[in-house]
């Protein structure tokens, strides 16, 4: 159980996720205060979302250099 929740730390704990949810919160705040209306939230939240879990899966390295 301590491995898995030291794995699941270090996957928190890396700059992709670290961006996304500072994005959240920053983004959750300003439209809590009115600053950013809800249509351009969800489009922001929608795109920052979309990149973090699109990037989550990642293919495996054929060997193939693309030539």
């Amino acid at each position: 159980m301590g491995a898995f929740v030291r794995r699941l730390l270090a996957q928190l704990l890396d700059v992709k996720s670290l961006v996304t949810l500072m994005l959240t919160g920053v983004f959750g705040h300003m439209t809590a205060n009115g600053l950013v209306d809800a249509q351009s939230f969800l489009t922001i939240f929608s795109v920052v979302i979309a990149f973090y879990f699109g990037t989550q899966t990642r293919l495996p390295d054929s060997g193939d250099s693309g030539t």
